[in-house]
C-alpha cells in the first residue's frame, strides 16, 4: 500500500534516514545524543510550482531520489506510525 499523502505545488515528502546509534569510536549513543540526519529519500513530490506568468515549473526531484536538506527544514509529520518531513523543493540542498 502506498503513502496516503499527496503534496501540493512544490512540496515534497521525505523519509529521513535513521540516526546513527553507534559513534565512530564504537560508543552507543542515547536518543538524546543522536544527530538528526539531513539525508533522506523522496517518497512523494508535488506537481511543481506555478510561475508568475501561469506556467508550471516542474520539480527537479522525483520519488526515490536520495537528497540532502537543511538541518531545520520542513515540518515533521507522522503517517501510519512512520516519521516523514514535508518541505518545499527549494529547502533541498542536493540530490545524492
Amino acid at each position: 500500500m502506498g503513502l496516503k499523502i499527496k503534496p501540493l505545488a512544490d512540496r515534497v515528502v521525505i523519509k529521513p534516514m535513521e540516526a546513527e546509534e553507534i559513534s565512530a569510536g564504537g560508543i552507543i549513543l542515547p536518543d538524546t545524543a543522536k544527530e538528526k540526519p539531513q539525508q533522506g529519500s523522496v517518497v512523494a513530490a508535488g506537481p511543481g510550482k506555478i510561475s508568475d506568468t501561469g506556467n508550471l515549473i516542474k520539480m527537479s526531484v522525483k520519488d526515490g531520489d536520495k537528497v540532502l536538506y537543511g538541518k531545520y527544514s520542513g515540518t515533521e509529520v507522522t503517517i501510519d506510525n512512520e516519521e516523514y518531513i514535508i518541505m518545499r523543493e527549494n529547502d533541498i540542498l542536493a540530490i545524492l
